[in-house]
């Protein structure tokens, strides 16, 4: 798990194709004591296993899926991306929970500066929005954001100044693509609501009350 807190930069490398998926090299702006090989580090927040450290350079192996599902199938060397290890249980939660699993792609549409602030929009498939609302989390490229503003396909994010200065956030153009991470609690809401209607629908399809069913329900 994450909190989308990103600590660092860093820069691609290398990409090595391995059959239908790829390793890659990245080289982080930061010192990564205390990592082992092992070890989870999200990239633009899509959570990937060191295989091979040397000083600040790490690389990991990416599969099909996660070259089909997010943007690094697009990675090419030299290119700046989000950096952020594992969560610890005793660190501070600051951003929100992310697993580092990204759900789909977003293409930034708008940006605009307000005041101190960057308002960026991205547009996004309805069924990534669906899990959106109001003053809740996303993760962007690994990146916790709080949403401002949504419809069926579009959000809007407020970007300060530390945000733009330190992650890839504050280098994005308009028609860029982006990972994007839903909030993990919104999915697990609706699994459990679904599984709800689901079991009351069964129980009920054969048009039946018989004294079992009314003394489950507590009318006996």
């Amino acid at each position: 798990m994450f909190t989308g807190i990103i600590e660092g930069l860093g820069t691609i490398r290398g990409i090595q194709p391995t059959g239908e998926g790829c390793r890659l090299s990245v080289e982080a702006d930061f010192r990564l004591s205390g990592t082992r090989l092992g070890d989870s580090i999200a990239v633009n927040g899509a959570c990937l296993t060191a295989v091979a450290l040397d000083g600040p350079r790490f690389t990991v192996d990416v599969s099909p899926e996660t070259l089909d599902k997010t943007t690094l199938g697009r990675a090419r060397i030299g290119d700046r991306v989000n950096l952020e290890r594992a969560l610890r249980l005793s660190d501070r939660l600051d951003g929100h929970l992310v697993s580092g699993h990204i759900d789909g792609i977003g293409t930034l549409t708008d940006r605009k500066h307000r005041s101190n602030a960057v308002i960026i929009a991205f547009r996004v498939p309805p069924a990534l929005a669906r899990y959106m609302i109001s003053k809740g989390s996303v993760a962007v490229d690994g990146v916790s954001l709080t949403i401002n503003a949504c419809t069926n396909d579009v959000f809007e994010v407020s970007i300060i100044p530390h945000t733009a200065k330190l992650t890839t956030v504050g280098m994005k153009s308009v028609g860029d693509a982006v990972n994007i991470e839903t909030d993990i609690i919104g999915k697990y809401v609706e699994r459990f609501v679904a599984a709800g209607r689901n079991s009351a629908r069964t129980e009920y399809d054969d048009g039946s009350v018989d004294m079992a069913l009314l003394a489950r329900h507590g009318f006996l």
